[in-house]
């Protein structure tokens, strides 16, 4: 049975943007609009029904002591002055709402580069989900995404990464589209000969 046209969904797709993080002010989902997010998130492609990542959920207090743990391995590694170990501190800070979709790919018949690309889609559902409820998002990534010791720092085991980080809050901004690619450039049809 095939599906029914949403037209719906397809003009928000065809407008869906990301708002700016610097632009996202509270107040953020409550429990239930978090849940809906989440259940979205989790469903997408996923060969073989590993789940092959998961989510951390930072909200409140979390957001400060998740971001203290990241700088303070930051600082480990880099000259920072002061001003700079609490902007970082404080980098989780900026949106009511925060999930780290960790990429958590596994030994299996199942290439680790499908895995990915699902943890990848959760990330663009949860842009989408939050978005459908009325909420400003941005995925981002940044230098704790890769970083062993920021992973270990955080309690990821040794074959998890961020695959991104979600910040979700409200905007009264009206967000500028940016230039979106020209299809000619990037498709190509395949012809037979």
């Amino acid at each position: 049975m095939s599906q029914q046209p949403n037209p719906a969904v397809t003009e928000y797709m065809l407008n869906r943007r990301s708002i700016l993080i610097k632009n996202m002010t509270a107040p953020g989902p409550d429990a239930q609009q978090l849940e809906t997010i989440l259940t979205i998130a989790a469903r997408v492609p996923d060969h073989r029904k590993l789940e092959p990542w998961r989510f951390i959920v930072l909200q409140g207090d979390a957001r400060k002591d998740f971001g203290e743990k990241l700088a303070a391995v930051k600082a480990q590694k880099e000259d920072m002055m002061g001003i700079q170990v609490e902007i970082e501190k404080d980098c989780f800070l900026r949106a009511p709402l925060v999930i780290a979709v960790v990429a958590s790919p596994q030994e299996h018949k199942t290439p680790k580069v499908e895995q990915i690309l699902s943890a990848g889609a959760v990330c663009q559902n949860i842009n989408i989900a939050a978005g459908s409820l009325g909420f400003a998002s941005q995925w981002v990534t940044g230098w704790s995404c890769l970083d062993k010791e920021a992973q270990q720092a955080i309690g990821l085991a040794a074959h998890e990464f961020i695959a991104g980080y979600l910040y979700i809050g409200s905007s009264e901004d009206e967000p500028l589209d940016r230039q979106r690619p020209d299809l000619e450039e990037v498709v190509t049809h395949w012809n037979v000969e």
